[in-house]
């Protein structure tokens, strides 16, 4: 039998490869367009819920990118009282193999990649799907998708107005603090959710509720607006879909009848977002085959769940980045 070696990246080496804004924003866009062609493999996520889902539950989440020769297999843990022990609520690891023959070719601490590909896909619907001219961005949540979310999208936009909430206070505040430094503008903290949505041009929810709770009014919209939600557990009211020009999602797939969990579940699964009423899928947009905005005044929601082919993506630019600077380890598999 050949040997077989392993590309291992710890959370070490992934900091220390510094990926930059374009450098994500590329690999992500190039994983949607080619889904958009249909030549990606995404299968729907699983969970793994070991004792309830107040607690926390593991994502799996599975697929291939045929232009990177890349298929792969993420679990990312999501535990809403990790913070109590200094850990972040999502922790993952991803496997990424060779699609012809199965040989595994690389573990990655994808901790920052699953933080990093959410901002991006956020990042590039908003590019399709938002106001030109977009200059205030409201964004509910902390967590670490949060951060990417804001970061990637004032790279494309350089906001005039930054407003941030989360329930936590102290969560709130770092989060701003963080903001303030990397991006050296002002943010406006607000401690409640419609002082930091009202009006905005770019809407973004990504809380942690333990249940769905209608704290996202409609009445907050203003036409021409771009809101996305993506809340494991629904944030939003029920008429909200209806003032939507086009309601666009990541994969129809992992969105549709029967999935547990996201912000339009119920507008799934009591037949208000169908398949038919669906506008695209991102991917649809990104490739050309689909128009994104087509004028101002549109109201425009974008949902996504999680793409496996963008973890597969950024793994595989890691991967690459990697093998040039001379980080990370190779380890003996056989």
């Amino acid at each position: 039998m050949q040997e077989i070696w392993i590309d291992y990246l710890n959370a070490i080496d992934a900091k220390a490869l510094a990926l930059t804004d374009g450098e994500i924003l590329d690999a992500v866009e190039k994983a949607l367009a080619d889904q958009g062609r249909g030549e990606t493999v995404i299968e729907p996520r699983v969970h793994l819920v070991p004792e309830s889902s107040d607690k926390g539950h593991f994502n799996v989440l599975r697929g291939y990118v045929k232009s990177l020769g890349f298929a792969g297999v993420k679990v990312v843990g999501d535990f809403v009282d990790n913070y109590k022990q200094g850990l972040p609520s999502e922790l993952a690891v991803l496997n990424l193999f060779d699609p012809e023959t199965g040989i595994p070719k690389a573990i990655i601490d994808a901790t920052a990649i699953t933080d990093m590909r959410t901002g991006a896909v956020t990042a590039i619907g908003a590019k399709y799907l938002a106001r030109k001219d977009s200059k205030v961005l409201g964004h509910v949540g902390a967590r670490g998708t949060s951060y990417w979310n804001v970061r990637l999208l004032d790279h494309l936009f350089d906001f005039e107005e930054i407003r941030v909430h989360s329930r936590r206070p102290e969560s709130r505040n770092a989060f701003a603090e963080r903001l303030e430094k990397d991006l050296g503008k002002k943010i406006i903290v607000t401690d409640n959710w419609q002082d930091c949505l009202d009006g905005a041009d770019i809407m973004i929810e990504a809380s942690r509720l333990p249940e769905p709770t209608p704290l996202f009014k409609t009445e907050w919209v203003k036409q021409g607006a771009f809101v996305v939600p993506y809340g494991t557990m629904s944030a939003l009211e029920f008429n909200l879909t209806d003032i939507m020009n086009k309601v666009v999602v990541d994969d129809w797939g992992q969105c549709g009848p029967g999935r547990p969990y996201g912000a339009l579940r119920r507008h799934v699964d009591e037949g208000k977002v169908t398949e038919e009423t669906l506008h695209a899928e991102i991917g649809q947009i990104v490739c050309g085959d689909r128009p994104g905005r087509e004028s101002d005044d549109e109201t425009i929601l974008f949902w996504h769940r999680g793409l496996s082919t963008t973890d597969v993506a950024l793994g595989a630019a890691m991967v690459e980045k990697a093998r040039k600077l001379g980080i990370g380890q190779r380890l003996r598999f056989a």
